[in-house]
């Protein structure tokens, strides 16, 4: 991806985000230069990721396959004495469309809360003991309702709606009816270690620096001075 594709969906993000009237922390609109003067004092947000993530999925194609996540806040997979939260939440924008590929977490279990716009489609698997599709039915767990879906299904999330995904369950998701905006509460979230695409992807893209960077992904801060 480049540099100024990365800086213009952010800022439509900031302004779409603001539109549906959610705030995000002040560490959002920090610059690099900003970042130069960071001390140890802000590790938690280094070491746990914190911040802007954006992918193409490696697809060359963002609003085709994409996604864009905030993570909020998190625990951390490799440092629990230090980072105690067990938990994690994440702010993610959907485009019309636009396909987050099919993947699961061997460790995570999420909520997936559509917070408004159009609809969230969620297309499950369980998975089988070789990590591919089973056959099986799907449990389902929505808002409360529990039921179960053929392999393969596509459930629907509704604005103000929740899908409750297990770790070992493939899911696909896009949006319906126009750019929506989803909440996810999960356990703690290492997207380097704990996901499984069911056809291999490009999770962080490499980056054609054509231009100055707006704000730092997650995973490009620099070490504390």
């Amino acid at each position: 991806m480049k540099r100024s594709e990365i800086n213009a969906i952010m800022r439509d993000a900031v302004a779409f985000v603001r539109d549906m009237r959610f705030q995000l922390p002040p560490f959002a609109f920090w610059s690099p230069t900003d970042w130069a003067t960071k001390g140890h004092d802000y590790d938690e947000i280094r070491d746990n990721m914190l911040g802007w993530d954006i992918t193409d999925f490696g697809s060359g194609d963002y609003k085709k396959i994409g996604l864009l996540m905030f993570t909020l806040r998190n625990g951390n997979f490799n440092d629990k004495k230090k980072y105690e939260k067990p938990y994690a939440e994440k702010l993610l924008i959907v485009e019309e469309g636009q396909i987050t590929p099919c993947h699961f977490h061997w460790s995570k279990m999420e909520d997936i809360i559509n917070r408004g716009g159009g609809d969230l489609l969620v297309q499950v698997y369980n998975s089988d003991e070789k990590d591919e599709f089973a056959t099986t039915d799907v449990p389902i767990a929505i808002d409360g309702h529990r039921y179960s879906v053929k392999a393969g299904s596509v459930v629907r999330i509704k604005p103000g709606e929740s899908i409750s995904i297990q770790s070992g369950m493939y899911h696909k998701f896009w949006a319906e009816g126009g750019r929506t905006l989803l909440g996810e509460v999960s356990k703690v979230n290492d997207d380097r270690v704990d996901n499984r695409f069911h056809d291999p992807v490009g999770r962080f893209p490499a980056i054609e620096e054509d231009e100055p960077a707006l704000y730092m992904l997650g995973n490009e801060y620099p070490e504390a001075k």
